[in-house]
């Protein structure tokens, strides 16, 4: 269902920001589709601009705030917030996150409003969140990233939809700069809240928009810079092809494990082989982002001269001729949840459910298992796999083969992992 050409030229200035919004909505679409609001001129302009794409499209979509509380004036805007939505007819919700702590706060703020918009999706039947990223986002992303000496992969382009938390994320605005949204504000006569967090110098981000700034004489701007992140995003893609190939020849899975012989033969680039260990350890350590390339790529190396290493919550054992990446029991000792629940973003168990019962890492309950070398499974791998447990009984661990009412599935392979990703 997309926006009727006709319609769109009637709509004058506003003509190339309503085609990206349609644009960025596959087919097929999902029942209700989410936009990310936190009342900051961006995120306003794309509300606006779904609003009207619903309108047209008979498409319902429904909005959502997350109240960081980390100014005394959050909940206002908040609220604000969700008054211009019901002038819209848009559904709009306040989470609250009250986490905020030392340490990189930026950070954890993004990662828990991730967290908590994914949660409001699945209970909400949103199949889709729009985020309000602009050209100038990518930018400043670029310029923060080139001071981390970031690779390809860290320069590359925002991905305008990408997977996170078991929700798909959209970003229908990143070939639009933020002035031209505020522009777009104007004309609709839309106030905006600017959060005063932008222009404090102890954040990277705003030194990253003085830099810009500074660096506009030289023609270096979120133009230019864009046009050079999509071109290594482009490389980046034809890299990310190959390496889906070579993991299909030379990668195996086996119980949640990544094995990698450790010579590949014949050799395949060196940047291919570490896009392999790295990617086996994003997916077997369960973590939202890829770890560092300089940790992670360094991994073959390394263990031509230890037999182990942990990195990012992975056990990465040579042993016979091969790599063995599995889960650090470490790591995921003090997981515990519901049997009928994904366990460490990676397991389903199927079985016989009760509340009494619950999931938690096998453990040192292995030892009461003596058969479980019959499974050809190592130790450290059946250690950090789910297993079933009423308060200190164990009641099945699937596998290590003990109790054939249990099974344990992973919800996404690595191979459609590597797709996603």
């Amino acid at each position: 269902m997309q926006l009727d050409e006709d319609w769109l030229v009637r709509q004058g200035e506003d003509a190339a920001l309503l085609r990206s919004v349609d644009a960025a909505f596959d087919d097929p679409l999902p029942d209700r589709l989410g936009i990310a609001i936190s009342g900051g001129g961006d995120s306003m302009a794309l509300l606006h601009l779904c609003s009207r794409w619903s309108l047209q499209t008979g498409h319902e979509i429904a909005a959502v705030t997350v109240d960081h509380g980390l100014r005394p004036e959050s909940r206002a805007e908040a609220r604000g917030v969700a008054q211009f939505c019901e002038t819209l007819q848009i559904k709009h919700d306040i989470l609250i996150w009250s986490g905020a702590g030392e340490g990189n706060i930026p950070a954890a703020a993004r990662d828990a409003r991730y967290a908590l918009m994914a949660d409001w999706a699945q209970a909400n039947g949103v199949g889709v969140i729009a985020l309000g990223h602009t050209s100038d986002d990518g930018a400043e992303n670029f310029v923060m990233r080139l001071g981390r000496a970031a690779g390809l992969d860290g320069l590359a382009a925002m991905q305008d939809k990408f997977t996170r938390n078991g929700v798909r994320w959209l970003r229908p605005l990143t070939h639009h700069s933020r002035a031209c949204l505020r522009d777009y504000l104007r004309r609709h006569d839309i106030g905006w809240v600017d959060d005063p967090s932008n222009d404090d110098p102890r954040y990277t981000r705003t030194k990253a928009r003085a830099a810009l700034r500074a660096l506009e004489p030289l023609g270096i701007g979120a133009d230019s810079i864009a046009h050079s992140a999509n071109a290594l995003r482009q490389s980046r893609e034809a890299l990310a092809h190959y390496t889906r190939i070579e993991a299909a020849a030379h990668l195996r899975e086996e119980a949640g494990d990544i094995v990698i012989p450790q010579r590949i033969s014949p050799a395949i680039p060196a940047d291919i082989e570490r896009r392999l260990f790295v990617a086996a350890v994003h997916w077997v350590g369960s973590n939202p982002y890829p770890p560092r390339k300089s940790g992670a790529g360094a991994l073959a190396e390394a263990l031509m001269h230890r037999p182990r290493l942990t990195v990012a919550g992975c056990l990465v054992i040579r042993h016979k001729g091969i790599f063995r990446i599995t889960r650090e029991y470490n790591s995921v000792k003090n997981y515990c949840g519901p049997t009928d629940a994904v366990w460490d973003n990676r397991w389903r168990l199927t079985g016989p459910h009760a509340p009494d019962l619950e999931v938690r890492a096998l453990g040192e309950g292995l030892r009461s298992l003596p058969e479980w070398r019959e499974t050809g499974l190592p130790r450290p791998t059946l250690m950090a796999s789910p297993a079933v447990w009423r308060g200190e009984t164990l009641v099945a661990a699937p596998l290590a083969g003990y109790n054939p009412d249990w099974s344990a599935q992973i919800v996404a392979d690595f191979t459609s992992f590597l797709l996603s990703h």
